[in-house]
């Protein structure tokens, strides 16, 4: 049960697990899969009425529901299509280096669920919060389409290893078309967008890394060596910024993005 320190002290964040993910993917297993029963057991137990994958599970120390987004409508205050796609992204990262799918076939219905909902919702994602939440609502987020993508790409794959192969064939040519929209939907001059409807901006890509890491290849090497190429024209004495919107740096997202290189 992980705190979220600064930004609410919200215990079990989904969008802290996927950052910090690659540690545990790397050492342990066991320790992402400690992380992750407590949001399935959370939306099994019936408490969570939404489609989408939970914020949190509460105020650290407690965990009895989440807590973001307080009163507001669900999607106002919400990140569905962030959280979705993170818990599909780490459940297929623990197959991938477990080499079988029995993890998440203990939680296929929530799983499965997930990736509907990404199929509706994920190309051009509404109006909504990311896990980039101190930068504000965005509509059309081709970052976070990404990340809808290629967790539908994911999802495939568990449904492969799971011996689901008709399934699986079904959400990994979804991904794959769904690829081929984003590269027209998103391309600037030899970049990509920020947003969809916003000509002439940018920002980090960082969850393309998953494509390469998953074998996913939904996209073409090029669309990183692009956005390589752009974010060293961008760099600031202090990193390269998360996007057009200002200055702000993350190490874990410029990182990852550097793993795109």
């Amino acid at each position: 049960f992980p705190k979220e320190n600064y930004s609410g002290g919200f215990i079990a964040t989904v969008d802290v697990h996927y950052p910090a993910a690659p540690f545990p993917l790397l050492f342990n297993a066991e320790l992402l899969k400690a992380e992750l029963d407590p949001v399935f057991e959370y939306v099994r137990s019936g408490r969570w009425p939404y489609p989408f994958a939970p914020h949190d599970l509460g105020d650290y120390p407690i965990a009895n529901g989440q807590t973001y987004g307080g009163t507001h409508l669900p999607l106002e205050a919400q990140m569905p299509v962030e959280e979705c796609g993170n818990m599909l992204l780490m459940v297929a990262a623990l197959a991938k280096i477990e080499g079988h799918a029995d993890y998440a076939q203990r939680h296929w219905a929530a799983l499965e669920q997930w990736a509907q909902y990404l199929l509706e919702k994920g190309m051009d994602p509404e109006h909504q919060l990311c896990t980039d939440d101190f930068m504000g609502h965005l509509a059309h987020n081709a970052n976070l389409s990404i990340k809808a993508i290629l967790g539908l790409g994911a999802f495939g794959k568990l449904c492969d290893l799971s011996g689901r192969q008709a399934e699986g064939a079904k959400f990994s040519i979804q991904a794959r078309t769904m690829a081929a929209r984003w590269i027209e939907m998103a391309a600037d001059g030899g970049h990509y967008r920020l947003a969809f409807d916003k000509p002439g901006t940018w920002s980090q890509k960082y969850n393309l890394v998953w494509d390469r890491v998953l074998g996913l290849e939904l996209f073409p090497p090029e669309v990183a060596r692009a956005e390589i190429a752009h974010y060293l024209a961008q760099q600031q004495p202090y990193g390269l910024p998360l996007d057009s919107r200002g200055t702000v740096c993350k190490n874990d997202w410029t990182i990852w993005s550097a793993a795109l290189a």
